[in-house]
């Protein structure tokens, strides 16, 4: 289950799509849709091609395929109905804070065994705490969500060395340096005495990084 429609959705949805899994939503502003069919690659490019080149809204996804139902999200509302819905596998890629404790425990209510975060903070504190104590599969958006900025780094490499990798010499790279960003995660969490928790371990990691860079280069 995926929220937001936009890049990062759109591209969570293609690599669930080529991992085997089932996409069944999209999101924005306005509500969600929900395909119990699966939205295949040939729906995710209608997806596509409605978001980056018509500007269109999501409900225009049930419109175009009937089976699928389209749902408002009333503005204020303390649950987002998207939340309710039952899936193995969360992927909030939307917004921040879009995932309130209410919301996590519905998930968890609903047979959710892993949330990974595509947006910067979608899930609150107190979502945050619930998918931790329930030790589900969590990747935190500091960990979870720093494909992006690799990207731009890789994207910075070729520019300063006049190279042109293809798309796939990209992935790999990315893919490699998602993997370490997990190894990261994983040891400094059993380091600092909290095993298991990626919160912990993205949180810490990261600070250290930084702090290691500015010793390095004297700051402090």
């Amino acid at each position: 289950m995926i929220s937001g429609s936009g890049n990062v959705a759109q591209y969570a949805a293609e690599k669930v799509l080529q991992l085997g899994g089932k996409v069944m939503t999209f999101s924005d502003s306005n509500g969600f849709i929900i395909d119990e069919e699966g939205i295949d690659e040939k729906k995710l490019a209608f997806v596509k091609d409605l978001k980056n080149v018509r500007r269109g809204r999501i409900k225009e996804y049930a419109d175009k395929y009937p089976k699928a139902a389209y749902k408002a999200i009333e503005a204020g509302a303390r649950c987002n109905p998207l939340w309710q819905i039952k899936c193995d596998v969360a992927l909030p890629s939307a917004t921040q804070n879009e995932v309130n404790g209410d919301d996590a425990a519905n998930l968890l209510k609903n047979g959710c065994v892993c949330v990974s975060e595509g947006a910067n903070m979608p899930s609150t504190p107190e979502a945050i705490k619930i998918f931790v104590e329930s030790k589900i599969l969590y990747g935190p958006a500091k960990a979870a969500n720093a494909g992006g900025v690799a990207t731009s780094g890789l994207e910075m490499s070729q520019n300063s060395m006049r190279l042109s990798w293809s798309r796939e010499e990209v992935d790999r790279r990315l893919h490699d340096i998602m993997i370490n960003i997990h190894r990261n995660c994983v040891e400094t969490a059993a380091k600092y005495g909290t095993p298991g928790n990626y919160v912990n371990g993205a949180n810490i990691a990261g600070f250290i990084k930084v702090a290691d860079a500015m010793m390095d280069q004297g700051i402090v």
